[in-house]
């Protein structure tokens, strides 16, 4: 399923201080002259707004409801919002170091690869592109259809066939525009995430004034009903956490970002507070109707712009885990196409809107989330084991941010907890999630790990030759310079021709 995933086209580079730095993937290898590749087009706004526009999409709209349902009361439900906030703000800080120690585009699957080995970071590629972000924008795009639709059927809800139907050609359509052009992509994605932040401030202050002039009504027993049990009090937590998710996805489009050393920490430390302070009080949506009187027609315009803003990013940014995955010789090497006209990855982009209209054939897409829950925990935790071991194996690596040891422990400790008591709580759905991942395994064996296999095979899987586990090679050896002609890089980019 690709070239050798020793071919990774990082590379290690001694810096002045005489610690090494690890080269990104976009650097051209000898002989790719005139070949269209990935460009440096985002500042530090455009990365607010992604992580401000994925981090404030549907899932402050769903989870505010279970993090009360599952805390049993107010009290504990803003303790664990608070909580929640901090795990992602101690996450985006470690994923700070990792970004910038390992400056490649597709997060935590290039992390993976290049601390843990090829097949953890192949399993993360493979639940990713299964269920995580298909499923993810299909959920995003049935919100943004469903609230658009609501008013034109005011007395019900909108039939279920125009909703999928909405969402596919909303899908459809940001994918066409993230063909187009980064630069438009990204203009759309400001716009969207103004408007989002401009709304949530109205609905911020209607729950502040609705909070002083009620505040003995509101602070009457606030943890009267609190729950006990582990189970609950995790489920309370993977909600806020789900509601804060999004702050990770700058990672995917590193290789991008104008000077990344300085802007993806920035973007990070700007978007964070942004997106906690206005999650924290997401919740008022749920009364806005009362709160806003002959203005509560803000709120459905307010949930459209947001998913639709967050749509957009959930479509750019994992479109590069796609092309890097192909590039990386883990995916049909045609993904890792670059449009040379647009400099755009569009294989990997129609590939990745394809997917995302599939899975609006499923009817229950949030039962789909729900198994991958833990999944993706287990992957953060796996991406922080990562940020240790690169740290213990590597310390001469030039880190331009680099976090308090106490952090990455810490937040791996919750991550840890939160997986156990998933497995002793909902063993059944995390049985059905550990099978979809271990699905991959074999996948990764024959097509990849394999070398020797039959040609008919690799025809079968689009790919050119076997695949050692790269870890059987030194780490040095795996991050030789992309020049050297054992270790070129298997990106194929479309060429140029006057």
């Amino acid at each position: 399923m690709g070239q050798n995933d020793s071919a990774t086209t990082g590379s290690a580079e001694p810096s002045a201080s005489g610690s090494q730095r690890l080269r990104s993937g976009s650097k051209q290898s000898p002989g790719t002259e005139g070949t269209a590749e990935l460009k440096k087009e985002l500042g530090l706004i455009n990365g607010v707004g992604i992580i401000v526009g994925v981090m404030i999409g549907a899932g402050i709209f769903v989870s505010p409801v279970g993090v009360v349902e599952y805390s049993g009361s107010t009290g504990l439900a803003l303790i664990v919002w608070a909580i929640s906030g901090l795990l992602s703000m101690v996450g985006a800080l470690c994923y700070a170091e990792l970004g910038t120690m390992i400056p490649k585009s597709g997060g935590d699957y290039s992390y993976l690869k290049e601390s843990l080995g090829a097949l953890p970071g192949f399993l993360y590629l493979w639940i990713s592109l299964a269920i995580l972000v298909p499923t993810g924008n299909a959920i995003l795009g049935l919100t943004f259809s469903q609230y658009i639709l609501q008013p034109f059927w005011p007395e019900c809800d909108p039939p279920d066939l125009a909703v999928r139907l909405l969402s596919a050609i909303v899908i459809a359509l940001l994918t066409a525009v993230n063909c187009y052009n980064v630069k438009s992509a990204a203009r759309l994605q400001d716009v969207f995430t103004s408007m989002k932040i401009f709304s949530l401030v109205i609905i911020v202050v209607a729950g502040l004034v609705a909070f002083f002039t009620r505040s003995e009504e509101n602070l009457a027993g606030p943890f009267e009903g609190t729950t006990t049990e582990p189970g609950q009090i995790a489920k309370a937590f993977y909600s806020g956490l789900f509601t804060y998710g999004g702050w990770n996805y700058l990672n995917f489009v590193t290789e991008e970002i104008k000077n990344p050393f300085r802007n993806l920490p920035r973007a990070i430390w700007i978007s964070m507070p942004i997106a906690e302070i206005l999650n924290s009080n997401a919740v008022a949506v749920t009364f806005g109707d009362k709160l806003l009187g002959v203005m509560s027609w803000i709120i459905p315009v307010f949930v459209a712009c947001s998913t639709f803003g967050a749509l957009n990013a959930s479509i750019y940014a994992p479109s590069r885990l796609v092309f890097v995955g192909a590039r990386e010789g883990h995916l049909p090497r045609i993904l890792a196409h670059v449009n040379s006209d647009t400099c755009t990855p569009i294989p990997a982009l129609v590939f990745l809107g394809a997917l995302s209209i599939f899975m609006l054939i499923w009817k229950d897409v949030q039962m789909l989330i729900g198994y991958s829950t833990f999944v993706e925990a287990s992957f953060w935790g796996l991406s922080i084991v990562g940020l240790l071991w690169m740290r213990y194996k590597r310390p001469d690596l030039e880190r331009p941010i680099k976090v308090n040891l106490i952090l990455p422990i810490v937040f791996l400790f919750v991550v840890m907890f939160l997986m156990v008591v998933s497995v002793v709580e909902n063993y059944d759905s995390v049985g059905i999630a550990i099978v979809i991942v271990t699905c991959g395994i074999p996948v990764y064996f024959i097509f990849i790990h394999w070398e020797n296999k039959p040609k008919w095979l690799k025809r079968l899987g689009a790919y050119t030759s076997g695949t050692p586990n790269p870890k059987d090679e030194c780490e040095e050896e795996r991050l030789l310079p992309n020049d050297n002609p054992k270790y070129s890089s298997p990106t194929i980019n479309i060429t140029f021709h006057e």
